[in-house]
């Protein structure tokens, strides 16, 4: 997976009652924060139903159809020029991770991709401290910023129908973990226990924006 960065803000509709705002430059925990805080800001408009921060985007959700679309889209360009950043106050949560053989069924394929022994890999993959900066894709699942560079492999030209829930993978730039079973065009190099979803809790979310994980090596397998 890679990262398309944009010179400019971009504003689409999504249906009548929707809108995705993408913002320019970099990912990054810096840009993320601006999202946050433009997320907190644009919640409190009469007509916003919902504010959901993505992976540096912001969609929004409206109580009806807006009247008129250029004095939100103007409003919402505003609101981003303001330059504000939020900083989110979270946990830090360690997962134990157990890498390669059957853990990760795709750990050589990274290892070929980038060059780098498995034990660099996982070297590299528990070193960071890795920020959650949205939750999406499926229930509990967390986008996280930080992973090292050299790790970057591309998506799986033929994606897996079924993989564990658990699965700790790596997608173009990013990682992260998979928090239910299910389809992934992504390369699993691990798996943890920890569960990020329980429909039973309260919250049934575990993590949030905001928190942070850190990996450690439970074991390794060639």
């Amino acid at each position: 997976m890679s990262i398309e960065t944009l010179s400019q803000p971009a504003i689409s509709l999504l249906g009548s009652r929707a809108m995705l705002f993408e913002a320019p430059g970099v990912l990054g925990l810096e840009n993320q924060q601006r999202i946050w805080a433009l997320s907190s800001q644009v919640a409190q408009w009469p007509l916003v139903a919902e504010s959901v921060p993505g992976m540096n985007n912001l969609m929004l959700t409206f109580h009806r159809p807006p009247e008129e679309l250029a004095p939100l889209y103007q409003a919402l360009l505003d609101e981003w020029q303001r330059g504000e950043a939020q900083t989110l106050q979270g946990r830090v949560i360690e997962l134990a991770v157990c890498y390669g053989g059957e853990y990760g069924p795709h750990m050589r394929d990274v290892a070929e991709h980038t060059g780098l022994s498995i034990a660099e890999i996982v070297r590299r993959h528990t070193e960071p401290l890795y920020p959650i900066y949205a939750l999406g894709s499926h229930p509990g699942y967390c986008y996280l910023g930080g992973m090292d560079p050299a790790l970057a492999t591309p998506r799986r030209q033929t994606p897996e129908l079924n993989i564990r829930g658990g699965s700790v993978s790596i997608g173009g730039v990013q990682t992260g973990v998979s928090a239910s079973a299910g389809p992934s065009g992504w390369n699993t190099i691990g798996h943890t226990e920890f569960v990020f979803f329980d429909a039973q809790a309260q919250p049934p979310v575990m993590l949030r924006p905001g928190d942070s994980l850190r990996f450690r090596v439970e074991k390794v397998l060639s």
